[in-house]
């Protein structure tokens, strides 16, 4: 009798745990796929600004026209693709829009004019988002691999099919 009532508690006790590392890892790739798609909003978010940008811009800038070019070509790779390709305009973005801060700085009227003043300080903001929406998705990954990698999660792992996640990684340039 006792051996029953022990196999019993153990058949319970595997079935809490089944339930519980399987709503685990449920919830981290939930978590993880909308921490993704937060940073695919954000990605919007700018590609949306920078038409408005180059509009304001374009009238003090004609002979920029490189510069212009270079940040609506990146801007158009930002919006289609997968993943790693949208990675990698965004990159390229990000250089694009520096480059057109820095010219930008050469036209004293357009750096007093508001509209262009405004789009800038919108893409700092949506920047400083990107940012925070980029830890938000490696912290995600993180704990998922931990789960991943850490005893019993391993063996759970291993039951479920899930294994470690890559995190997003900052171009080698940046560093």
């Amino acid at each position: 009798m006792l051996l029953l009532w022990i196999l019993i508690v153990v058949a319970v006790v595997l079935i809490i745990a089944f339930v519980s590392y399987y709503n685990r890892f449920a919830i981290l790739s939930n978590r993880i796929d909308n921490s993704l798609s937060q940073i695919d909003v954000q990605l919007k978010r700018r590609a949306d600004l920078i038409p408005n940008l180059i509009e304001s811009v374009k009238e003090y800038m004609k002979h920029e026209k490189a510069a212009i070019k270079a940040v609506t070509d990146a801007r158009k790779a930002l919006v289609s693709g997968d993943l790693t390709s949208r990675i990698k305009a965004n990159d390229k973005l990000e250089g694009f829009l520096g480059k057109l801060f820095a010219i930008a700085e050469n036209y004293p009227d357009l750096k007093a004019n508001t509209n262009f003043l405004q789009l800038q300080s919108e893409l700092t903001t949506t920047e400083d988002k990107i940012a925070y929406s980029r830890q938000f998705y490696n912290d995600s990954i993180l704990s998922f691999n931990n789960i991943c990698t850490t005893f019993p999660g391993r063996a759970f792992a291993a039951i479920f099919g899930r294994k470690e996640k890559e995190y997003l990684k900052i171009a080698e340039a940046e560093r």
